[in-house]
């Protein structure tokens, strides 16, 4: 549907150069969402009270491309409160909250996100560039990627900077720095460890699980609980699956992964084996097809499927279609496909990432620390720009100073304190005369 077919239905609110959402007069529901999120992001509202007052951002452009969640909306709300021009789009068509997005659509940001917008996916994303943004801000690289191939010539000359969110989108950037096709700087926010060693396990773990209860109402104890990637992610999904009382089995192709997951406690197949025992099947690997027709086939009736990897690919839907003879929506984000053997799968999600598409994404708390490092980062760009400096074109590791720093500002809100070495012991650690 075009946008002027969309303006007609009435359904959509669409300002030219403005916004383009579902309904603006969801703005008053998105508010609240996210006045919930802020009294659980701490680390957040400090950065927010501190850069409020000196307005840093001042006279740059920022576009983000990221899950248009409420905690999302804490992280724009914190760049314009220091100072930063706001525009944006969703990074996955089925992980926009409208509520949210017209409450921010209200608030001046330049905001194009709707919950399915895949035919309208990549136009969102190009809304957000033509006011020609200084900086990038990006989860999964799409954002990235359009405005090297489609804007090269701005990427090359304008763009001071970007970050990127998520696993794959950091895999893209190094495989583009590596073409020597990457034109300015971007830091790999994924690969803080206040990122990937809290939002990747312990958000993933819990935001999937409540997808797939959502999305389904099943009992998970008792249950064979396939995780394909014993990854970040990953392991995550299998450490609460346990906790929730299934069987864990894991499918991977790296051994230490794999070696990990057994001191884990859970079980170890090729998918090949797994299909055939698994009653609930969840992809994290960042990989294309790993359930795909030869798995469909030998699956138990009544198997569930869903993804939590950043794109829907790694459940190979179109062959998954073509060993079915009918397919319908059972309950909201489950699809039921009737095999040719008379079997049922039953499709969570669209193959889409189930904890955004079927839930609200990854809690408040654990986003506190990431999207921290997402506004660190992109002040780190502006200073060094304001300083008539730039970073080489590459992809860039967030300073550990700034890792530690977020860890202990979300420890310090939560009223824990840490010990500190004496001189004595720094000597000691320091030392290469010490022996036994």
């Amino acid at each position: 549907m075009s946008i002027p077919q969309m303006k007609a239905t009435g359904i959509f609110s669409y300002e030219q150069g403005k916004y383009c959402v579902k309904d603006i007069s969801l703005a008053e529901e998105g508010k609240l969402l996210m006045d919930w999120a802020e009294s659980r992001m701490p680390v957040m509202m400090k950065l927010r009270e501190e850069y409020s007052k000196t307005k840093p951002f001042a006279g740059y452009k920022i576009a983000g491309c990221l899950h248009v969640t409420k905690e999302t909306g804490i992280l724009i709300r914190t760049l314009q409160a220091a100072g930063a021009e706001v525009y944006w789009s969703g990074c996955n068509p089925l992980s926009t909250n409208d509520a949210v997005a017209a409450a921010l659509a209200a608030e001046g940001v330049g905001m194009f996100a709707w919950y399915g917008n895949h035919d309208d996916f990549y136009w969102c994303i190009e809304r957000t560039i033509d006011p020609k943004p200084h900086l990038t801000l990006d989860d999964g690289c799409d954002l990235i990627n359009t405005v090297h191939e489609k804007y090269k010539d701005y990427a090359k000359n304008e763009v001071i900077g970007g970050t990127e969110e998520t696993t794959t989108g950091v895999h893209r950037l190094r495989s583009r720095q590596e073409a020597g096709e990457l034109y300015y700087p971007v830091f790999a926010v994924n690969d803080a460890e206040t990122k990937w060693d809290f939002d990747n396990v312990y958000g993933t773990g819990q935001s999937t699980l409540d997808g797939i209860i959502r999305a389904t109402s099943v009992l998970l104890a008792g249950k064979n609980f396939v995780v394909a990637g014993h990854g970040h992610c990953g392991s995550g999904v299998a450490l609460r699956a346990k906790g929730m009382g299934s069987n864990v089995i894991i499918t991977e192709v790296k051994p230490t992964a794999a070696i990990k997951g057994v001191l884990n406690g859970h079980e170890v197949m090729t998918m090949d084996e797994a299909a055939k025992v698994g009653d609930i099947f969840c992809t994290a690997t960042g990989v294309k097809d790993i359930i795909r027709k030869q798995h469909f086939e030998t699956m138990r009736d009544g198997a569930i499927i869903c993804n939590t990897g950043h794109y829907d690919a790694e459940i190979n839907i179109p062959e998954l279609e073509s060993v079915s003879v009918s397919k319908r929506t059972i309950r909201p984000n489950c699809e039921e496909y009737t095999l040719k053997n008379g079997n049922r799968i039953y499709l969570l999600a669209q193959g889409r990432l189930i904890n955004l598409a079927a839930a609200e994404g990854h809690p408040s708390e654990v986003m506190d620390m990431s999207f921290a490092n997402q506004f660190l980062a992109h002040l780190n760009l502006v200073m060094k720009h304001r300083n008539g400096e730039k970073y080489e074109n590459a992809v860039i590791e967030i300073p550990l100073e700034q890792d530690q720093f977020v860890a202990k500002t979300k420890l310090e809100s939560m009223k824990m304190n840490l010990d500190v070495l004496s001189a004595e012991q720094l000597s000691y650690i320091n030392s290469y005369n010490e022996g036994t």
